[in-house]
C-alpha cells in the first residue's frame, strides 16, 4: 500500500553534492529526505577520486624508487598490489560499506530512503511504494554512469569499468584500456607501474583531448616511459572474449590486441529517462539537465553535479551544491561562474588546467597570446632532476591583458595550479602578476617566466 508523505525537500542521489545539500538543509532545520539506490557518498569515495589517488600514490612511490640510482644510491623495490588493495578496502571504502556516511547524514537530521527515486510531477517524488510531496522542491543529483561504446562484441563480455579496477584484489598480467581521458591514463599508468602490460586505445589524435595538445603529448610520453603502448587515432572494430582473455581488433587492421582484461574508460553520461524528467517538462533524451545560475532547473527543481554537464568533478558538484542550498533557503548569493573551472589529471607528472584552452579561446574569436615553458627550465626543476617533466602554458586575452586559461603540469602540477586558478578567476591583470614576488626556488617560479614570455 502506497503512502504519501509531506517533506520540505527531496534530494535524488547522495553523491558528494547531493549528500552536502541534504545534510546542510537538514542542519538548517528543514525536513529532508535523501534517496540513494547505492552507497551514500557516491562514486567519488568508493570507486573514483579517493581510491584512485591511493593507487596513484603507491605507483608514484615505485617510480620515485626507480629514480634513486640517478640521485641517491641503490634501491630494490618489489611491487605488491595487495598493499594497495588492502588500503583501499580498509581505509578508503570500509569494504564498500557506507555506514559512516549514513550515520553522518542522520546526525545532521536528514532521512535516508534506500531506492531509486523518480519524479512524478512538480515537487513530487516516488521511491518504491512511497510518494513524497516536497513543499520547497526537489534536487536532482544522480550523477552519471560509464559510457559503454557500441563496439561489436563488447556487450556481454566481462569488461571492467572504473569500479572493477578500484575493487581489484589482484592485477591482471595484461590490460587494454578503451579511452585516453583522465580515468584511462591514470589507471593505465598505475597498472603499468605494478607490472601489468597495458595498451591504451584512444580514438582522438591525442590523449586528454579536451586539454591543450601539449598536455596530451606529455601524458603520452609519461605513459610510454612506464612501458604503456599508446595508440591514438585508433578505434576498436571488434571485441571478443574466449573465457580467458580479450581480443581487440582495430579499424585500421593489423595484429589484434590480446589481453587478460579490458577496461572501458570512454567517458560518462547521464541517463535522465529513469528519472521521469518528462513529468516536469524536461527532455528525457537530453544528455544533461540545464540550470540557471542558481542551479534551478525548473519551478521547485534544482540540479547539481555531473548531471548538469559542467564537468564530472567532485569540486564542481560541491560548488553547485552550496549555491543550491543558498537558493533553497532564500539566501542571496552570486550565480555559478565556470570561467575558472579547474581540473587535474593525476598522472605522474600531474596535469592541471583551468579556464579555456588556446583552441577554445580562438574559437570564441578572442585575440590570444600564449607562452609555453618546461618546468625543467626553472631552478627547482633542474634541482629535481629525474621526474621533472612538465610545463606551464598560459593563455592570455590580449585585448584585456588577463589570463583566461592555463595549464600546470609537473611533479606538483595540481598544487601549482592554485595560483593560476586565482589569477583566472579574479582576472588579475598580467602586468600586476608580473610584479608579484615568486618564491625561489619553487616549481611555480616557472609561472613568472611564462608571464614574461607572453610579451
Amino acid at each position: 500500500m502506497s503512502t504519501n508523505e509531506q517533506v520540505d525537500v527531496v534530494v535524488l542521489g547522495l553523491g558528494p553534492g547531493g549528500e552536502y545539500v541534504a545534510g546542510t538543509l537538514a542542519e538548517a532545520g528543514l525536513d529532508v529526505v535523501g534517496a540513494e539506490a547505492e552507497l551514500v557518498g557516491g562514486e567519488c569515495p568508493y570507486w573514483a577520486c579517493v581510491p584512485s589517488k591511493m593507487m596513484i600514490r603507491a605507483g608514484n612511490l615505485l617510480a620515485e624508487a626507480g629514480r634513486i640510482p640517478a640521485l641517491a644510491g641503490e634501491a630494490v623495490v618489489t611491487p605488491d598490489w595487495g598493499r594497495v588493495a588492502g588500503r583501499i578496502r580498509g581505509e578508503a571504502t570500509d569494504d564498500w560499506n557506507d555506514r559512516v556516511a549514513v550515520d553522518r547524514l542522520a546526525a545532521k537530521g536528514g532521512r535516508l530512503v534506500r531506492g531509486t527515486g523518480r519524479l512524478a510531477g512538480p515537487r513530487r517524488v516516488v521511491v518504491g511504494d512511497r510518494t513524497f510531496e516536497a513543499r520547497r522542491g526537489v534536487v536532482l543529483a544522480t550523477g552519471t554512469r560509464p559510457r559503454i561504446p557500441p563496439v561489436p562484441g563488447l556487450y556481454g563480455t566481462p569488461y571492467w569499468t572504473n569500479r572493477d579496477a578500484m575493487a581489484a584484489k589482484e592485477l591482471p598480467e595484461s590490460m587494454v584500456v578503451l579511452g585516453g581521458g583522465a580515468i584511462g591514463v591514470e589507471l593505465a599508468q598505475v597498472f603499468a607501474r605494478f607490472t601489468c602490460v597495458v595498451t591504451v586505445i584512444e580514438g582522438q589524435e591525442r590523449l586528454l583531448s579536451q586539454e591543450e595538445p601539449e598536455a596530451g603529448e606529455l601524458a603520452a610520453e609519461a605513459l610510454r616511459a612506464d612501458g604503456v603502448t599508446v595508440l591514438t587515432g585508433a578505434r576498436a572494430r571488434q571485441i571478443s572474449h574466449d573465457g580467458t582473455a580479450f581480443t581487440v581488433r582495430l579499424e585500421a587492421g593489423g595484429q589484434p590486441l590480446r589481453a587478460e582484461r579490458l577496461l572501458v574508460a570512454a567517458g560518462r553520461h547521464a541517463d535522465l529517462a529513469p528519472l521521469a524528467v518528462d513529468s516536469v517538462g524536461l527532455d528525457p533524451a537530453a544528455g544533461v539537465v540545464r540550470t540557471d545560475g542558481q542551479m534551478r532547473a525548473g519551478d521547485g527543481l534544482w540540479a547539481v553535479g555531473d548531471i548538469t554537464g559542467r564537468g564530472a568533478f567532485t569540486h564542481v558538484s560541491m560548488y553547485q551544491a552550496e549555491i543550491a542550498v543558498r537558493d533553497i533557503l532564500g539566501q542571496p548569493g552570486p550565480d555559478a561562474d565556470y570561467r575558472a573551472l579547474p581540473r587535474v589529471t593525476f598522472t605522474d607528472p600531474e596535469i592541471g588546467a583551468v579556464g579555456m584552452t588556446e583552441r577554445q579561446a580562438r574559437e570564441q574569436g578572442l585575440r590570444v597570446r600564449t607562452s609555453v615553458l618546461p618546468i625543467s627550465s626553472s631552478t627547482r626543476g633542474w634541482i629535481h632532476g629525474p621526474g621533472n617533466e612538465g610545463l606551464i602554458k598560459l593563455v592570455e586575452d590580449a585585448d584585456r591583458g588577463v589570463l583566461i586559461g592555463a595549464t600546470s603540469a609537473g611533479p606538483a602540477g595540481g598544487e601549482v595550479l592554485y595560483g593560476l586558478n586565482v589569477a583566472v578567476h579574479a582576472e588579475i591583470p598580467i602586468d600586476r602578476l608580473q610584479h608579484m614576488i615568486y618564491t625561489y626556488p619553487t616549481f611555480h617560479r616557472t609561472v613568472e617566466a611564462a608571464l614574461g614570455a607572453l610579451r
